[in-house]
């Protein structure tokens, strides 16, 4: 008897593989309106991230077990989840080379105008090369403050020593070993703002990191300054972002994720020039993409038969 499978959208054929026939999937929207259909659910695979509380657990009262395709893992309220018992499964360290590489993809993008020159090259109005066009920041021995120094953080901390950047971070607590293998600075959100060629934003999205970077904060960094934000779009104020973008508080901003995503269609970000938005790349590579799949449906596969997930949260 195949176990009872609900999904929030299709899945690709790799992951279907290897599910084999191990399940009967089901579909969120078809499922949500039948409640016999949720009584009998045994698992959870959550692909496109859909907001999972408490109220969603308690329709599934046969629920064994949620497992996440990617890392963050802030749109399944975890409280709901443990105190039903339900463990959740994500798939941390496949994303951590292929996401600092997204990072350093976007902060050499933004900081060396590589869009803008894309679209002035394609354009009729580049008819001889002009040595006075697109100044931009120099990545080469600049400064780099990362917010978040944790499993991608370090990654990232890795990449720019080729760039022999001068690399400070902030993190709630001080990692002096990390600090000793990379020689790397700690120092005050303030100070790193302040001093920082380069922000990226490379934490999770928790209460406490929610809007970390908003007016007061971008209004400390330097004007010839870039923002790359690979981490979650709710980190990031983007009303506050949108107003130094205009006025010019900042050089600019690289994006990966936006809160909501995708942005409206009409959002006045998607009209600054100054701005390059990702459509969520950061893990986006063929073999990260794979590995993810496999560590879901281990995790998947691992709860529904009572075994212990190989990447449980918490």
């Amino acid at each position: 008897m195949p176990y009872q499978l609900l999904i929030d959208t299709a899945l690709p054929p790799t992951m279907l593989e290897m599910l084999g026939d191990t399940c009967q999937i089901h579909l969120l929207k078809d499922a949500l309106q039948d409640e016999a259909l949720l009584g009998r659910i045994d698992g959870y695979l959550t692909y496109g991230h859909p907001p999972t509380d408490g109220g969603l657990m308690d329709r599934m009262p046969n629920l064994k077990v949620i497992s996440n395709f990617g890392v963050g893992v802030d749109h399944v309220v975890l409280a709901d989840a443990a105190a039903r018992n339900i463990p959740v499964g994500n798939t941390p360290g496949f994303v951590d080379g292929a996401t600092a590489d997204m990072t350093f993809t976007l902060l050499m993008a933004i900081g060396r105008n590589l869009l803008i020159g894309d679209r002035y090259a394609r354009s009729p109005e580049f008819t001889h090369y002009d040595p006075n066009l697109f100044h931009g920041q120099e990545i080469y021995g600049s400064t780099l403050g990362i917010i978040g120094m944790g499993r991608i953080g370090r990654v990232v901390a890795k990449r720019a020593s080729g760039f022999e950047m001068k690399v400070l971070y902030h993190n709630r607590n001080r990692d002096e070993a990390t600090e000793s293998e990379l020689g790397v600075q700690h120092t005050s959100l303030n100070e790193l703002l302040q001093q920082a060629d380069f922000v990226t934003l490379n934490m999770p999205l928790t209460p406490e990191t929610r809007h970390i970077i908003g007016r007061e904060q971008l209004l400390l960094m330097k004007p010839t300054a870039y923002l790359i934000n690979v981490a979650r779009g709710g980190v990031l104020d983007h009303d506050a972002l949108l107003e130094a973008l205009q006025n010019q508080w900042i050089a600019g901003a690289a994006i990966d994720v936006t809160e909501p995503e995708p942005l409206p269609r009409d959002h006045p970000l998607l009209a600054m020039e100054n701005l390059i938005v990702a459509p969520h790349l950061g893990s986006a590579t063929r073999q990260s993409r794979y590995n993810m799949a496999r560590r879901t449906i281990d995790n998947l596969l691992a709860g529904l038969q009572g075994e212990e997930l190989p990447s449980r949260v918490g």
